[in-house]
């Protein structure tokens, strides 16, 4: 076999099925090896950009390995906010590109690029293979990397006439061993029956180490109060009798309200983001914390834990799980206090019924949650929609929930959904975007349609960049600068443009029918959905500032004060 069909058959032994990609010069033999093979399914998106961000929903949806494959030169370049993306959030993933022949390397031949210097800062590891030989090895190497330890993109630069080469070397095998490693449990477990107020606090560590059933029956089992991060909105599942929400910049009054008054932080497969945590100085002031996780890298990395705990998810939990289920922690005045915060501190207004009213993106996300099956994907982009989703929508589990979050990508939705819909072909899966975000990967209509994909799209339109706008508003004394977004297409007639069927709805007697409309329809079909430019996300901590600190409506008013408008 030469070099091309070799990396067929690495995704043959890996069970590789799908993958993302776009063609070009230095990686057209791969693509001649894909005619002869019917195992794998190459999905042709219409942008490099597009191919890793959906290979990121595949990957994110599925729980497993997310592959995209481009050229070399721009499209390589077109793979790195992808890439990125994948990075900030863990996300395993394999990038293959193709590269100028081996002997024209360093002479800035066509679409020659040294992608391998360009993203070293946003991959797990990284590869330009200089020996055909040396490349069935690196391809098990690449996927074991991928997907062990802390999940992350792992990128295979391979020059044109190395695909060519014929290789008589046998496939590697690599084997990592999982980490078995649990420490410190009696010295946790101590801390933790000395606690008068502890909270558990998760993230997307949880759905990345396949964790999900140990963190809920250690939930269970421990009763405690919990809040979650952006990426661990999920791990409780839906209605969870102890869940706060989720904390940080747009989190929910009791989540930060819980943090801020808890005397012990259990932290489960978090990072203490920023936007998670604000000034870390004000964090949890008065908490001790134990932080288990699977890099040693995020132990300690911010704030000192009076225990670091680092293995393999499941089996400290299920350690933990164990002791309590025998000894119950004895906290009920502070269940009942947290459970107080929540029903009475709540950020959002009762919903307009008047049939004539503008629709409200809060309101509508209700009522989306409401409708939409218990198992739908939802895939956000990144602003005030992404909030609102975070905020109001009731997700039964962490991989419903696909979102931006480290890197805020702006387009990564509807290639994300893509993705996800190839990865769970019978679940109903949602692209909930805004104008702005939408445009970045429009041209990703034409996948949809090429492959006939039952996506649902719904646009929340206020004509303007809403994120970008509300931090002016509060923090820039109102002085808008670039946001207006009122020459927008007309979305209904762009997507019938791509032969996918579209609705417009502007007032609230109409959402019910819209949502249904959609959902209800065999095939992909877009709801464009008119809110008010003027609408915020509430509530809202100013950025850099402390979590107690939150602002709501009612005390907008003296915010403005140069602030980042990250």
């Amino acid at each position: 076999m030469n070099g091309a069909q070799h990396i067929l058959e690495a995704f043959h032994r890996h069970n590789i099925s799908t993958v993302f990609g776009y063609p070009g010069g230095c990686i057209m033999p791969l693509y001649d090896a894909l005619v002869d093979d019917v195992g794998v399914e190459h999905v042709l998106c219409r942008h490099e950009q597009a191919c890793a961000l959906a290979a990121d929903g595949f990957a994110r949806a599925s729980g497993e390995l997310g592959v995209c494959i481009a050229t070399s030169g721009p499209g390589a370049t077109n793979l790195i906010t992808g890439v990125a993306n994948a990075y900030m959030d863990s996300t395993p993933m394999l990038v293959i590109t193709g590269q100028v022949p081996s002997g024209l390397i360093g002479t800035d031949a066509f679409q020659e690029t040294d992608i391998l210097g360009m993203t070293l800062g946003i991959v797990k590891h990284s590869y330009l293979v200089d020996d055909a030989n040396a490349l069935p090895a690196i391809m098990e190497e690449a996927i074991t990397l991928a997907q062990s330890g802390r999940p992350g993109p792992v990128w295979i630069d391979i020059p044109k006439d190395i695909q060519l080469t014929e290789i008589e070397a046998p496939a590697a095998t690599t084997c990592v061993q999982p980490d078995s490693h649990c420490p410190g449990i009696s010295e946790a477990l101590a801390i933790l029956y000395s606690a008068k107020r502890p909270l558990l606090y998760s993230g997307g560590g949880v759905s990345l180490a396949h964790a999900e059933e140990s963190f809920r029956a250690f939930a269970n089992a421990s009763a405690l109060p919990g809040v979650v991060t952006l990426k661990g909105i999920g791990n409780p599942g839906k209605n969870h009798p102890h869940s706060l929400g989720m904390l940080g910049m747009h989190g929910s009054r009791a989540a930060n309200k819980a943090v801020d008054e808890c005397d012990l932080l259990f932290v489960v497969g978090a990072r203490l983001d920023d936007r998670a945590t604000g000034t870390l100085n004000t964090f949890a002031p008065n908490a001790r914390m134990i932080h288990i996780d699977a890099d040693t890298a995020e132990l300690n990395k911010l704030r000192p834990a009076d225990l670091a705990m680092r293995g393999d998810l499941n089996r400290i939990l299920a350690a933990f799980t164990e002791a309590l289920a025998a000894e119950p922690l004895a906290i009920s005045s502070w269940q009942r206090q947290c459970k107080t915060w929540l029903t009475t501190g709540g950020f959002q207004a009762a919903d307009n019924e008047e049939a004539l009213a503008p629709i409200a993106g809060p309101a509508f996300i209700r009522q989306l949650s409401r409708i939409a099956p218990d198992d739908t994907v939802i895939a956000c982009d990144v602003g005030q929609h992404q909030m609102w989703v975070a905020q109001h929508y009731e997700f039964d589990h962490p991989r419903h929930h696909l979102t931006s979050g480290g890197l805020g990508t702006m387009g990564f939705g509807l290639p994300a959904a893509i993705g996800a819909q190839f990865a769970n072909r019978n679940n109903t899966v949602i692209n909930v975007t805004g104008d702005g975000s939408f445009m970045m990967n429009a041209q990703e209509l034409a996948t949809i349609r090429r492959y006939n994909l039952p996506l649902k799209l719904i646009i929340l339109d206020n004509q303007c960049l809403g994120m970008v706008r509300q931090q002016q508003e509060l923090f820039y004394n109102n002085r808008e600068s670039h946001i207006n977004l009122d020459d927008n297409p007309d979305f209904v007639a762009m997507a019938r443009a791509f032969d996918i069927p579209a609705l417009f709805i502007e007032r609230t007697d109409q959402i019910r029918r819209g949502i249904e409309t959609i959902l209800a329809y065999d095939g992909p079909m877009l709801l464009h959905v008119a809110i008010n430019r003027e609408e915020n996300v509430w509530p809202i901590v100013k950025p850099g500032g402390s979590n107690k600190e939150m602002i709501d409506e009612t005390r907008r008013t003296n915010t403005n004060s140069k602030e980042p408008a990250a």
